[in-house]
């Protein structure tokens, strides 16, 4: 049995797709299920093309995994539709009966919010509206619509089967610990809870059947919309630092600061972290860009990389240097396995 579950541990955009999409190529999980709703997009870039998903499980290019939609997840039918054509996943792609489904007057609703899309800088992608009805018991799930009849399977059975026969299953959660609607900078937040106990609940998956929670930290911290962001550069300065970010989703420039420790102290707590996942540490330290070995990383990055295993004390076992999935090294056989 290996369940692992990918949690950001800032404000979302640390690169979670990249990390779940390297995990599908290496560990070949039998499902991959994702939580959150299209109001968070994850990119990959993988053999001579870049994917921008906001629905599709980001390990879609290991072939053989199935990608499942967990009963707490949001879909927008157009987007799941369109995604599932871009990636070429038709016949592998599961909603739970119970996932909850954005209509158009969700997308409405917000967008004529002045307090969502104002004060709280809101994607304007219907989750909150949707989240709303659903807490009122209002909600249309995916077995209310017939077109999603065949794409329909009871997702946390899956999970079970899959963990009894000893296969690997990946959780993917969405957006960012300081994101979560009961752990983050309330009101700027989302629509519900995204820390790994969030994204279990939402899966359907108890907490004894997860083996490790990898926590995915950037090398510097970005933020989208409005909210506090301790040690934000002004735009000039992140430009020139090479920390200048557009949103997948919505295309707004990203704000940006330098590594928070303390932050990514307190992530681990709530996440219960196991593991770190860096991401970007090229950007950086440029010298670093597409290393696959950790003797071929610079001595100031391996200084940073001890530094933040000394302040977290739990191990970076995956290092991410470079946009392409595999621009990655892996240290857990290392660091983990072998311990």
């Amino acid at each position: 049995m290996s369940c692992t579950v990918v949690v950001d541990g800032f404000y979302g955009d640390t690169g979670k797709g990249k990390i779940v999409s390297f995990l599908s190529i290496v560990d070949k999980p039998a499902i991959v299920t994702r939580t959150g709703g299209p109001n968070a997009g994850h990119s990959i870039e993988y053999g001579g093309k870049r994917y921008k998903l906001r629905i599709i499980p980001s390990a879609f290019i290991y072939e053989k995994a199935q990608l499942l939609l967990a009963p707490g997840a949001l879909v927008n039918l157009k987007i799941f539709f369109e995604e599932m054509e871009i990636t070429n996943t038709k016949g592998r792609v599961w909603l739970d009966k119970q996932t909850g489904i954005i209509e158009s007057k969700h997308i409405e609703e917000e967008k004529t919010s002045s307090h969502l899309m104002g004060k709280i800088g809101s994607t304007g992608s219907g989750c909150g509206a949707a989240q709303a009805d659903r807490v009122y018991r209002k909600l249309k799930l995916a077995k209310d619509f017939p077109e999603l009849k065949e794409h329909i399977t009871d997702v946390p059975l899956k999970m079970a089967e899959a963990l009894d026969k000893g296969d690997v299953v990946i959780v993917e959660g969405t957006q960012g610990t300081y994101l979560s609607f009961y752990h983050g900078s309330y009101p700027w937040c989302t629509s519900k809870d995204v820390t790994a106990s969030g994204v279990c609940s939402e899966a359907g998956i108890g907490p004894t059947e997860v083996d490790d929670v990898i926590l995915v930290l950037k090398s510097f911290v970005t933020r989208v919309g409005e909210g506090p962001l301790e040690g934000e550069l002004s735009p000039e300065e992140a430009l020139k630092r090479g920390w200048a970010e557009i949103a997948t989703v919505t295309g707004r420039a990203r704000r940006a600061a330098p590594f928070n420790y303390e932050l990514a102290k307190r992530a681990v707590i709530l996440n219960g972290a196991t593991q770190i996942a860096l991401t970007k540490i090229d950007i950086l330290y440029p010298e670093c860009f597409g290393a696959t070995k950790y003797e071929q990383l610079s001595s100031g990055a391996k200084k940073f990389i001890e530094s933040i295993e000394n302040k977290l004390k739990i191990p970076v076992t995956i290092i991410g240097t470079g946009p392409n999935t595999l621009h990655s090294i892996d240290l857990r056989k290392e660091k983990i396995y072998q311990s």
